[in-house]
């Protein structure tokens, strides 16, 4: 299998595996599952393209495993823990004609980028590509455990009857929790609302830059917003600045999540249904803090 540097796929032994980022979540583990290859993912504010990222993949099938013995690519829209890099529409088509080319299966881990989040209900779907596979979860019975695999019927299919299962799976509190998130999402047109709720934040962090030269880059798509800091005097990413942030905010009632690999980007999770009042609340914060 083949993942990219700066994802997050989960906490087992083989999602840690896949998973491109070492602290906090690989370090006092191990060992991890072989035959697990990590390739580089685009990032247009660390100055890394998508033929980059497309030549990566193409010295893994030179160096370490040929690309017809590949079950699977997997990779996050929007990579979560990396940053919130946003993954550019001509590298999700150069991959799924890969995978096309060499029989490899197309994993979309929208755990933290579906239903609507990005407005739209998944993320792929902003790229005109199909996956083979998608996994989901987070969002999906908003806040019930549950989680789920979807994809082509043949790929779907090809278990044989009991080849997959849980005893704790298909939960009917959770299932009837998911139909409800379905039905809001419809309802409150939160894909609309994503967009909306984004397109405020992005704006309250562009106009911050002119009073905060530590803003590196402000990105994302929706409401699945972030911002990177680095050192103004380096260029360097700084955790130590994100970590100041972080604490200002956090002393004038507002609480922000640190990713990154380096550590120095916030990224905004807030829920989608979030009050008006309480958003507008959140952004005052947010520019008093970043105005310095």
């Amino acid at each position: 299998m083949i993942t990219f540097g700066g994802g997050f796929h989960g906490r087992t032994f083989m999602t840690m595996a896949l998973t491109g980022k070492v602290a906090p979540y690989k370090i006092g583990f191990g060992p991890f599952p072989g035959s697990v290859y990590h390739a580089v993912y685009p990032n247009a504010a660390h100055g890394i393209t998508t033929a980059d990222a497309m030549k990566s993949l193409e010295r893994i099938f030179k160096a370490d495993i040929a690309a017809d013995q590949v079950a699977a690519i997997v990779l996050e829209p929007i990579q979560g823990e990396g940053g919130f890099n946003v993954a550019p529409p001509e590298f999700m088509q150069a991959l799924r004609a890969l995978c096309d080319t060499h029989g490899i299966l197309l994993i979309a881990d929208e755990v933290q980028t579906g239903f609507a989040r990005t407005g739209k209900l998944f993320a792929m779907q902003h790229y005109d590509v199909k996956p083979d596979l998608m996994t989901m979860a987070k969002s999906l019975a908003g806040g019930f455990p549950l989680s789920g695999v979807v994809g082509r019927a043949e790929v779907m299919d090809a278990p044989a009857p009991g080849g997959l299962g849980g005893t704790y799976a298909g939960n009917p509190l959770a299932v009837a929790a998911a139909h409800a998130v379905l039905d809001v999402i419809e309802e409150e047109q939160l894909c609309q609302r994503a967009e909306r709720l984004g397109s405020h934040l992005k704006e309250v962090l562009n106009q911050a830059r002119q009073s905060c030269p530590a803003i590196a880059d402000v990105r994302g798509q929706g409401s699945m917003v972030a911002v990177e800091f680095n050192d103004p005097q380096t260029g360097e990413p700084s955790a130590e600045i994100t970590r100041q942030i972080q604490q200002q905010a956090q002393e004038n009632g507002l609480l922000l999540l640190s990713c990154g690999v380096y550590g120095n980007v916030i990224r905004f999770l807030y829920p989608l249904t979030i009050p008006d009042a309480q958003f507008t609340k959140a952004l005052d914060i947010l520019a008093r803090v970043l105005k310095g």
